[in-house]
């Protein structure tokens, strides 16, 4: 007996140090990247040329990069376009998304379970196989280099988003549109007055999901918006690139610019953050 419990103190000892080795070196390489980011960017062009990407810079003080990325790539018009972009992708897909959930819900009519699994398979059709035929019908509705179909063209129809809503509905009793039909409500008036404000954690877990995207989103803001006057926070380091080598100590710096509002927003808004994807991951 003593030899087993022995045994067993040494396997359990064994799993601890691999459990906490494995998050450490999860974390070393999450950390990484942005270590090395934050190091390029206090670094003046020649001391990142003659220096190692890990070598702290002399100068925490030097602030000339992110004074030059600010003012070159025009970030503040970025900002203001993506901005623009969140709140109303952001607005339509909660809209979009919700709707189409409650319709499939709550009605029963003949091609529902077929919608339900054409959503699903959409979900497998990688998004860049389609782009040629989307491109081309953009072109056709002239809705190339605008904002609007660039901010049509990313609302679409959010297939996670409207599963999301559709497992948040069905943990809801019907008896709720049942009683509010009853005294004279409509199905408008059962969705808004009743059913969407008990959406609130699936709402809050659909707009971090999707905001994510939208503000990370590179290939389709790049095709699609090509003009100047029309660059967001994506695109906008862009212009420290080319066929001659990439400024990189500009790039990182306006990396960093553009991890602050997030960084902000995660701060302050971190429990309602948490507690809308736990109750949107376990609700249904």
């Amino acid at each position: 007996m003593t030899g087993m419990s022995m045994a067993e103190k040494i396997k359990r000892a064994v799993i601890t140090v691999l459990k906490y080795f494995t998050l450490l070196l999860g974390a070393f390489i999450a950390v990484l990247p942005v270590a090395v980011c934050l190091f390029s960017a206090f670094k003046s062009k020649n001391e990142y040329e003659t220096t190692n990407v890990m070598t702290l810079p002399q100068n925490w003080l030097y602030f000339d990069n992110f004074i030059t990325a600010w003012k070159k790539a025009d970030m503040l018009t970025a900002f203001k376009n993506t901005f623009i972009v969140m709140v109303l992708v952001l607005f339509g897909s909660v809209m979009i998304g919700s709707m189409l959930a409650y319709v499939l819900s709550r009605f029963a009519f003949k091609g529902n379970s077929l919608i339900r699994n054409l959503f699903l398979f959409a979900t497998m059709i990688p998004g860049v196989a389609t782009q040629v035929t989307v491109y081309q019908i953009m072109h056709a509705l002239g809705l190339i280099n605008k904002l609007g179909g660039y901010i049509i063209l990313m609302m679409g129809t959010d297939v996670i988003a409207i599963y999301i809503f559709l497992q948040f509905f069905e943990s809801l009793p019907v008896s709720l549109d049942e009683s509010a039909i009853i005294d004279g409500c409509t199905y408008f008036g059962v969705f808004f007055k009743i059913l969407f404000p008990l959406l609130k954690p699936a709402i809050i877990t659909v707009m971090i999901l999707k905001g994510v995207g939208v503000y990370n989103e590179y290939y389709m803001a790049n095709l699609y918006l090509q003009s100047k006057n029309l660059v967001v926070v994506s695109t906008s380091l862009y212009i420290f690139t080319g066929p001659y080598g990439n400024q990189y100590n500009y790039i990182c710096a306006g990396v960093i610019i553009t991890l602050l509002p997030a960084l902000i927003i995660f701060i302050a808004c971190q429990k309602q953050i948490y507690s809308g994807l736990t109750m949107g991951a376990v609700k249904g």
